[in-house]
């Protein structure tokens, strides 16, 4: 695993601090070991908002965008491929661009929140879906899909920008779903049941020529 170095999401340290403020206020109005679940749970909010740095391996390939495991692997169209990554409550929640290029499109869809791993999750939970032209004149789009526990979806770029495979797109908190869709450019070398980091696990190469049509 190739990750160096160690920071926490903004929004992490600000409910830790608050957990905190009410594990001492519960200590001194209740009794002395009322607080220790609050200051617990502000230390599970510095651990689920890390945000390790990740270096992205170089050359023609599609990393994943989000940590977690592979729970679909489906040709959903004849020249269109979708992988799925569903994030429990341990992963980092940071998500990444999984390939370089120009954001052409942000869409927010409003949806239920049904529980992540489940294939219905993909149509039916809110999401925000990414549309990049990558530099080889392809197009990936990607979801961040909300969970059961889920309920907020950050964002961190606008249409128009360009971005490089491996970095930062923004979050999903508490549980989450990740889809890619790409097309037959791309060779798949990811596993079902294969646990990702995002940024460093390879998802798929480009191929050197497009593949044969069977008749």
């Amino acid at each position: 695993m190739r990750e160096y170095g160690l920071r926490i999401v903004r929004d992490g340290i600000y409910y830790a601090c608050a957990l905190a403020l009410a594990g001492v206020a519960a200590s001194n109005f209740l009794t002395p070991w009322a607080g220790i679940p609050l200051y617990v749970l502000g230390i599970f909010c510095l651990y689920f908002f890390r945000d390790p740095e990740r270096a992205t391996p170089e050359g023609d390939v599609l990393v994943a965008p989000a940590d977690g495991k592979l729970v679909s692997i489906r040709q959903i169209e004849p020249e269109r491929t979708r992988v799925s990554i569903f994030l429990n409550i341990f992963d980092v929640h940071v998500n990444r661009a999984p390939v370089s290029g120009l954001i052409t499109g942000i869409e927010y869809r409003r949806g239920g929140f049904r529980v992540a791993s489940l294939e219905a999750a993909s149509a039916q939970n809110e999401q925000n879906v990414f549309t990049v032209d990558d530099c080889g004149g392809a197009t990936v789009v990607f979801s961040q899909i909300a969970g059961l526990i889920a309920r907020r979806i950050v964002c961190y770029k606008r249409a128009g920008d360009k971005v490089a495979a491996g970095e930062r797109i923004g979050m999903i908190k508490f549980g989450s779903r990740m889809d890619v869709f790409f097309g037959p450019e791309w060779e798949i070398s990811a596993h079902l049941g294969e646990r990702v980091k995002a940024g460093v696990s390879v998802l798929a190469v480009r191929r050197t020529r497009p593949p044969e049509v069977r008749s």
